[in-house]
C-alpha cells in the first residue's frame, strides 16, 4: 500500500504535503511546531489536518506491519499462495486481514478439530464435492470406527458436518459479505430486563432501529444500559438473505444426496459460528465509530472552552458554594495570586446570611473586588440569591458570573493543587480555581484532567487511552496557539508547550526560581535537559515581555530573527528604534511579497506570518471569542414562562443538541431541531461551547427539572 497516496486521497490534499508532514513527524517534530513553523513544507496544513494525518499514519503503518506478520506466519505453514498473498496485500482494513488470516490462525480444540482427529476429513470432502451417488449416511457408514469413538454413521456424518461448518465460517469472502448484509439490513433491538423498573434508559425498553441508521449517542447509551444489566441488546440479521447467499456459494450441484445435508450444515455454521462473531464485530465497530464521534465532539467542545477569553485586570472573588460545610471564598488579584481566603455560612443549615454579607462587604472593600465567580455546583442557586441581595446593598458596581466548576474538586484534591497551595484545604483550593478559571480559563483548566472538565458525553464509557490522547492533543494545540509567558507560566501549563516534557517544565520553573526571570529565549538553553531539538520546538511559543530582544515577546521563531531584522531594515526600521505595538500597518509597506521573501531567503507564508505578528505582536487569538455574560440579578426556574426570550451561554454541545446556561440553576436544552431553520447533521455546525446566544423558552418541567429552549424565530 502506498500510505502517503492513501492519506492524501483521504484528506483531500496533495501527496507532497503528506510526504513532507510524515518526514517532519518522523524527525521528531510536534504537530503545533509543524503547523506554525513549517507551513512552506506542508502547504500550510493546520493542526487538525495534521492530527488526522498522524492518526491515519499510525493506523496504516500498523496495518502494513500486521500484513507482514500474517504473510510470514502463513508462509511458515507452507500454505501461502500468490492469490492469498495479493488479497492480504490489497486489504484496506485490519478486519479484512483478520478474516483472511482466520483459517491459518492457531486454534484451540473445536468440534471440527476433534472430527479431523477421528479421521472424518475425507467424509467432509465427499460432502463438499457433492458428487456421491448414494445417501450421505451410507457414505458415512464406511467411517465407523469404535476405536476412534465413531460408533454410528450418524456420528460420522455429524463430525463431517462440523468440519464443513468450520470451513464455511472461515471463508473470508463469506464473512465480508455477511458483515455487509448485516450492517445494511440488520435491525438492532433492545428491551428491558425488568420492564417495571424506572431508569434513565426507559426509551430503550422497547427500542428498534436499523443498524445502518443508529446514531452514535444511542449506541453509547445502549452499551451503558447493557453494562449496567438494565437492557438486553440484540442485532437481528437478515438471516434468509444470508442463508440464500451461503447456499448459492456452497451448494454448487443439485445433488439430492448432499443438498439437504449441506443446507443443515450451512444453517449450523451461520447460527453457531458466524452470527455471534459478526454481531460482536458489528457492535464493536458501531462502538468504535460512536466513540470516535463522541471524542471528536468532546475535543471541539474542550477547544472552545479552553479558548474562552480571559477577563483581565480584575480582582476576583472565587465562591465555592456548599451547604453544611459552608461556602469557601478566595480573593485572587489580577495576576492570579491568592490574597485571602474565608469560609462563610449563608446557606442551610446555619443560614448566617447577615454575618456572611458583612464579611463579604469587608472583603470587597479591602481588596477592591469587582467580579464574583460562583461555581455552579451544590448550593449554587442559594448562593446566587444571596450575592444578588448583596450587590443591591453595595455602593460600588460589582458583577457576578456563574462558572462551570466541573473538575474543580478533582483539581483541589490533586497532588498539583497540594504543591501549589500546601497550606489550603480542598475547599480553599477549589475557590481559588473557580476564580482563576474566569481570569484565564486556559491556564487554570490545563491543571485538570480534560476528561473531568464536563463538556463531553459518555466519556467514562469509552476507550480511555484514545480519549486521553485526543484531548491531550486539543489542549496542546490550544496552549501553543495562544503561547505562554515564560516568566509567569506554571509547570502544568509549560508541559503542554511543543517539545517540553513534564520534567523539563519543572526544570524551567526551578531555573526561574533560582536565577530570576528569563531575559531572552536563548537563556532557555541553560535549562537542564532542554536540548537543541526541544529548544527548536518550544522557543516560538514562549514569550518574554520586556526582555533583551523585542522579538522574544512575539511568535516569531528565533530561526527567523535574522530574516526579520533584515526585513525591518529594508522597511526603514533600525535595530533599536521599534518596540512591540509600534508597527501597525507594516504589511502595507511591502509592494512585492514574493520578491521580498526571496531576498530574505524565507517562504512567502513565513513572511506573511512575520508581518502579521510584527503588526500585532503577541496577539491573543482568544480576543475573537465571545466574553462571558456578567450578571447582577437572579432568575429562578419558576420565573420562566414559555415564550420568554433570554441571553445564554452554550455550556455543552452533544449529538442531539446544546445545553445553554440561561442564568437559572438548570441548563436548558436546545434540541438539534430547534437550533436553526436550515438542516444540520450535528449541532456543532451551528453552535460552539462558549457562544453567547439568544434563546426562547418552549417548555419548563419543574418536577423533572427540564427546560426546553429554541433558537428559531428570535
Amino acid at each position: 500500500m502506498d500510505i502517503i497516496a492513501t492519506i492524501a486521497a483521504e484528506l483531500g490534499v496533495r501527496k507532497g504535503q503528506v510526504d513532507a508532514a510524515v518526514k517532519l513527524i518522523d524527525e521528531g517534530n510536534t504537530i503545533p511546531f509543524i503547523a506554525r513553523y513549517r507551513k512552506e513544507a506542508t502547504g500550510a496544513l493546520n493542526d487538525e489536518q495534521l492530527r488526522n494525518l498522524f492518526e491515519r499514519l499510525n493506523y496504516l503503518r500498523n496495518l502494513e506491519e500486521k500484513k507482514q506478520q500474517v504473510l510470514a506466519t502463513i508462509e511458515e505453514q507452507g500454505k501461502l499462495t500468490e492469490e492469498l498473498r495479493q488479497q492480504i496485500l490489497d486489504a484496506q482494513t485490519l478486519v479484512v486481514v483478520e478474516d483472511l488470516y482466520r483459517p491459518y490462525r492457531p486454534k484451540r480444540r473445536t468440534r471440527a478439530t476433534v472430527a479431523k482427529e477421528k479421521g472424518l476429513e475425507p467424509l467432509a470432502n465427499i460432502l463438499l464435492l457433492q458428487m456421491t451417488n448414494q445417501p450421505m449416511l451410507e457414505e458415512a457408514s464406511t467411517f465407523i470406527n469404535e476405536e476412534k469413538e465413531v460408533a454410528t454413521a450418524e456420528d460420522a456424518l455429524a463430525g463431517a458436518k462440523d468440519i464443513v461448518a468450520e470451513l464455511i465460517a472461515e471463508e473470508a469472502d463469506y464473512r465480508i459479505r455477511i458483515r455487509e448484509l448485516t450492517t445494511k439490513k440488520g435491525i438492532l433491538h433492545s428491551s428491558a430486563k425488568d420492564a417495571a423498573a424506572k431508569s434513565v434508559y426507559e426509551m430503550y425498553y422497547d427500542f428498534t432501529e436499523p443498524v445502518a441508521k443508529l446514531a452514535g449517542h444511542r449506541v453509547l447509551a445502549l452499551n451503558r444500559g447493557e453494562a449496567e444489566k438494565i437492557l438486553s441488546v440484540k442485532i437481528e440479521a437478515p438471516q434468509e438473505d444470508i442463508l440464500r447467499f451461503l447456499e448459492k456459494k456452497v451448494i454448487t450441484r443439485d445433488n439430492p444426496n448432499t443438498k439437504p445435508v449441506l443446507q443443515e450444515t450451512i444453517a449450523d455454521s451461520y447460527d453457531r459460528l458466524i452470527a455471534p462473531a459478526i454481531e460482536r464485530e458489528i457492535r464493536a465497530d458501531l462502538t468504535e465509530k460512536a466513540e470516535d464521534g463522541a471524542i471528536s465532539v468532546f475535543g471541539k467542545n474542550l477547544g472552545q472552552l479552553l479558548m474562552q477569553p480571559p477577563i483581565t485586570g480584575k480582582v476576583v472573588l472565587g465562591w465555592d458554594p456548599a451547604f453544611r460545610t459552608g461556602c469557601k471564598l478566595a480573593i485572587v488579584d489580577a495576576t492570579g495570586k491568592v490574597l485571602d481566603t474565608k469560609v462563610i455560612y449563608p446557606t442551610a443549615p446555619q443560614n448566617k446570611i447577615e454575618e456572611s454579607k458583612k464579611i463579604l462587604k469587608q472583603l470587597i472593600d479591602k481588596y477592591d473586588v469587582s467580579l464574583i465567580s460562583v461555581g455552579n455546583g451544590t448550593a449554587s442557586r442559594e448562593s446566587e440569591q444571596i450575592i444578588v441581595e448583596l450587590l443591591k446593598e453595595l455602593k460600588k458596581p460589582v458583577q457576578y458570573v456563574i462558572v462551570n466548576e466541573a473538575g474543580a474538586s478533582v483539581y483541589s484534591a490533586s497532588k498539583l493543587a497540594t504543591e501549589e497551595f500546601p497550606n489550603f484545604d480542598v475547599g480553599q483550593r477549589s475557590a481559588a480555581s473557580i476564580a482563576r478559571r474566569l481570569q484565564d480559563p486556559l491556564a487554570e483548566l490545563v491543571k485538570i484532567d480534560p476528561k473531568a472538565i464536563g463538556v463531553g458525553q459518555y466519556q467514562h464509557d469509552m476507550n480511555q487511552k484514545k480519549l486521553g490522547e485526543a484531548l491531550g492533543g486539543v489542549v496542546e494545540d490550544c496552549v501553543n496557539r495562544v503561547g505562554v509567558d515564560l516568566n509567569t507560566a506554571s509547570a502544568s501549563l509549560l508541559e503542554y508547550i511543543s517539545g517540553i516534557s513534564k520534567a523539563v517544565a519543572k526544570n524551567i520553573v526551578i531555573y526561574r526560581e533560582e536565577n530570576g526571570r528569563f531575559m531572552s529565549r536563548n537563556e532557555l538553553k541553560k535549562v537542564p535537559k532542554l536540548g537543541p531539538k526541544a529548544f527548536e520546538q518550544c522557543a516560538g511559543f514562549l514569550r518574554i515581555r520586556n526582555g533583551k530582544n523585542p522579538l522574544d515577546a512575539t511568535s516569531v521563531h528565533p530561526e527567523s530573527y535574522a530574516a526579520t531584522t533584515l526585513l525591518l531594515e529594508k522597511l526603514g526600521f533600525g535595530k533599536g528604534d521599534w518596540q512591540p505595538g509600534q508597527l501597525a500597518g507594516l504589511s502595507k509597506k511591502v509592494k512585492d511579497k514574493k520578491k521580498l521573501a526571496q531576498e530574505l531567503e524565507i517562504g512567502e507564508l513565513t513572511l506573511n506570518d512575520i508581518l502579521s505578528e510584527l503588526e500585532k505582536p503577541g496577539r491573543d487569538p482568544r480576543e475573537d471569542m465571545p466574553c462571558p455574560i456578567l450578571r447582577s440579578d437572579v432568575l429562578e426556574m419558576k420565573d420562566l414562562t414559555p415564550g420568554m426570550v433570554l441571553k445564554g451561554t452554550v455550556r455543552n454541545v452533544i449529538d442531539f443538541g446544546a445545553f445553554v446556561d440561561i442564568g437559572v440553576h438548570q441548563d436548558g436544552l436546545v434540541h438539534i431541531s430547534q437550533i436553526c431553520d436550515r438542516f444540520i447533521k450535528h449541532p456543532l455546525e451551528a453552535v460552539s461551547v462558549g457562544d453567547v446566544v439568544d434563546v426562547k423558552v418552549l417548555d419548563v418541567d419543574l418536577e423533572k427539572k427540564r427546560i426546553a429552549l429554541t433558537m428559531k424565530g428570535i
